[in-house]
């Protein structure tokens, strides 16, 4: 494998078209931000990732930070095991957690990017694992806007690309809504459809267990932070009373925050969000922690990283396919058959298309 070495980072935020526009409980977008990073090496081999703020400001805060880090490292080796011990140390005294996870995470994915393809193999193969189809279930709709038209999403949502799972968002002002919602959806997808429930952190601690309890008997497959993510002593009671798994982890900030989850038993599965966890080398580092435990392992968004990470995770759960990133992909990955499919090509399978990026900047 040839070794790289660092020299220099190009990082371009641009706001894509949503297909679907997002209406949640944290908020509403008809356009979705994303930060593109390109990692150059002196060998000439480029690392490619991506991220995704939520917010059109965030990047002003993202995008220096990243500059920063990969400033610091000009001329080292890509060695990124190190790399994100060193940058999250670099950056302790504004915080392990936010803004300095998010620019480590980022430069990681880039480097674990390049060092897959220097090596000529798919990031699974380079990690020990291999290419392959991985179970997913679509994320790219039934949000909160109104029971109205759920029955068609649903079935559109399924059919495209055959799947036999969907996320729903739950969290009406009125629990009526919620439970015509549940009902909508269950008879347009039919009784064999898994439907995933996320409330986005939605549901007020003092109404939460009556929320939950009403809807637990419905043949839901996880509720999704109901409460405030950072409850973990209020998620582990919910765990404890209902039948219906409880589901954290997009805002697990490395691998401290899911030890602690797992430790509290505030949680049946876990779902890391790349940005948030540490990237690659946050996944590697934190996801053992709930495979030991026993707690199945899904991902959160960035569906062509965490798809080659899912081929190498123990209790490996489900990949959530959103594809909200495909504006700005040369080649989106190819979903059939309710499996997203790792192309055999080097690297994570992520390369630009620039003229939807000049359109979208």
């Amino acid at each position: 494998m040839t070794l790289l070495t660092y020299e220099s980072v190009a990082v371009r935020p641009v706001m894509v078209p949503l297909r679907r526009p997002i209406v949640s409980k944290v908020g509403g977008y008809r356009e979705w931000p994303l930060i593109l990073i390109d990692l150059y090496t002196r060998e000439g081999v480029i690392g490619r990732s991506y991220l995704q703020p939520y917010l059109r400001q965030a990047a002003r805060y993202v995008v220096p930070a990243i500059e920063d880090l990969a400033a610091a490292r000009e001329g080292k080796p890509v060695r990124p095991l190190e790399d994100w011990d060193e940058g999250r140390r670099s950056l302790n005294l504004v915080g392990y957690e936010g803004v300095s996870m998010i620019a480590v995470s980022g430069l990681d994915m880039a480097a674990w990017d390049a060092l897959a393809k220097a090596a000529g193999l798919p990031l699974a193969g380079l990690l020990g694992g291999s290419a392959g189809p991985v179970a997913a279930y679509n994320s790219n709709g039934l949000w909160l806007d109104g029971p109205g038209g759920l029955d068609t999403e649903a079935g559109e949502l399924l059919t495209d690309g055959g799947f036999s799972a969907v996320k729903m968002r739950l969290g009406y002002d009125r629990l009526a809504d919620d439970l015509l919602a549940i009902d909508t959806v269950r008879s347009a997808a039919g009784d064999d459809a898994i439907i995933m429930v996320d409330y986005n952190q939605g549901l007020p601690p003092g109404g939460a267990a009556h929320r939950l309890h009403t809807v637990d008997d419905l043949g839901l497959y996880w509720f999704e932070e109901p409460l405030r993510y950072t409850e973990l002593a209020g998620h582990a009671q919910l765990a404890k009373e209902l039948r219906t798994p409880i589901q954290l982890g997009e805002n697990f900030y490395g691998p401290e925050a899911l030890a602690a989850a797992v430790a509290q038993r505030s949680c049946d599965y876990v779902m890391p969000d790349l940005m948030r966890i540490g990237g690659v080398t946050g996944w590697l580092r934190s996801v053992p922690v709930a495979a030991a435990a026993g707690l199945p392992v899904s991902s959160h968004l960035y569906p062509e990283v965490s798809a080659h990470l899912l081929r190498v995770t123990q209790n490996a759960h489900w990949l959530e396919w959103a594809d909200w990133a495909n504006p700005v992909l040369a080649e989106p990955f190819r979903i059939a058959d309710g499996m997203l499919h790792i192309p055999d090509t080097p690297g994570c399978g992520i390369e630009w298309n620039e003229k939807a990026i000049a359109r979208f900047s």
